[in-house]
């Protein structure tokens, strides 16, 4: 028997419930804040991820799906949306439009990765992107909207972490702190991080390993090295955060592992889960539109993981209301009542009711075994004395009750 690949997990027609509440509530939020839609190809050209992602991150060093396609052209499967995005807001001159430009996406996500609960080779983010303005405001705003849509799901145990990583003017001299603070525990680095270390020592607060974390407990924290500026910045995003009522932690060692992000980062965990607990999270990029060709332009944005969330409204078990389904089921007998069946069901779906009809020649007590089966609420049984007589039974498959009505009549009688 054939498989799906490892890591790339089917979705089944009994958790598509919790796929259309997510997808619907996203909607919903992107409409409140004013963003827009776009859909993004599913594949890049392979540098728009290399310059714009970070080739020292772990994504393009280790996590890509690229391959040559027959034109011999190096092309990857999206690691993850912003830098498409970007690449779309140049491309299609967006930055003539009023600023900033708001855009949402819905999008499988793909990373070689080591599989495991929430963590798949094809996943799915929600994301949103303010491109063209610079204001701590909007970062309040963006954080905002990513902590309301996590709420508005009926997710209770959820935290917000944030940080400020700087910017190129005040950076470099933390960076040399902490080199140097790291040089002092080389030999008890992990393989990854004494690369790091050479190539990009920021990405050292971001490993995961708890060897490196107790190195990380004590490492010079970023916020302590702010320009006035970024100090200011930060200051302010703390203000608006605390007059929209939003609880939130500061994490002097939330660095993200993007190498775009610039000043605010943050990041929405789950208070239960231990290995995989990040549910999203996201950052200012005030560079990336420049380092993909365009004018320097600010931007900021969030990713958040559609499979980690609808584990985690799982895991606290979360009441999602069903996918609205056919109510209404036609049973019937002989093969003039199968034609008659078959014209009712295109008229009654005409008028958005949804019908579900028996397709063989099966018992009456089998098609209402069935009825039942799929839990439907009126069933119209249609036998050869009711083709004659333009009529059809009309049973309630809940209290048993039926009675005879014309064939005519049934349409508006059902909706």
């Amino acid at each position: 028997m054939y498989s799906a690949p490892r890591g790339v997990p089917d979705i089944l027609p009994e958790d598509q419930v919790y796929w259309h509440y997510v997808g619907q509530k996203a909607a919903h939020i992107c409409q409140l804040y004013g963003y827009e839609r776009i859909d993004l190809p599913v594949f890049e050209d392979t540098r728009v991820f290399v310059k714009g992602t970070g080739d020292t991150t772990d994504i393009v060093q280790k996590e890509m799906y690229t391959f040559e396609d027959r034109g011999g052209n190096s092309v990857t499967l999206k690691p993850e949306g912003t830098p498409s995005v970007c690449r779309a807001y140049l491309e299609h001159g967006m930055q003539n439009l009023p600023q900033p430009v708001k855009l949402f996406y819905i999008s499988p996500i793909f990373r070689y990765d080591r599989p495991q609960a929430g963590r798949y080779r094809q996943h799915y983010q929600f994301g949103c992107e303010a491109i063209g303005e610079a204001d701590a405001f909007l970062d309040a705003e963006v954080i905002d909207m990513a902590w309301r849509f996590m709420k508005s799901l009926g997710l209770r145990k959820i935290l917000l972490y944030i940080n400020s990583i700087g910017c190129p003017q005040c950076r470099p001299d933390y960076l040399g702190k902490l080199r140097s603070y790291y040089k002092g525990h080389v030999n008890d680095l992990c393989p990854d991080c004494k690369i790091r270390l050479e190539k990009n020592v920021l990405r050292l607060l971001d490993c995961k390993q708890p060897g490196c974390q107790k190195i990380v407990a004590a490492a010079p924290r970023n916020v302590d090295y702010l320009c006035p500026d970024c100090t200011e910045h930060f200051a302010k995003l703390k203000e608006y955060l605390k007059m929209l009522d939003i609880p939130f932690e500061v994490n002097s060692y939330l660095v993200r592992g993007l190498d775009y992000y610039t000043r605010t980062v943050f990041e929405i965990q789950s208070e239960e889960e231990k290995a995989q607990n990040a549910l999203g999270g996201g950052g200012r990029y005030d560079g990336l539109i420049e380092t993909l060709g365009g004018k320097p332009t600010p931007g900021i944005g969030f990713a958040l993981g559609i499979d980690r969330i609808i584990l985690n409204l799982k895991k606290e078990a979360v009441d999602v209301p069903p996918i609205p389904a056919p109510q209404v089921f036609i049973a019937s007998l002989g093969e003039p009542a199968r034609n008659e069946a078959m014209k009712l069901a295109a008229a009654l779906r005409q008028k958005g009711i949804g019908v579900i009809s028996a397709t063989s020649a099966k018992s009456l007590k089998a098609q209402l075994r069935q009825a039942n089966n799929l839990k439907i609420s009126k069933t119209v049984i249609i036998g050869d004395d009711e083709v004659k007589a333009g009529t059809a039974v009309l049973r309630d498959m809940f209290t048993s009750q039926q009675s005879t009505v014309k064939l005519s009549e049934l349409p508006k009688l059902l909706k």
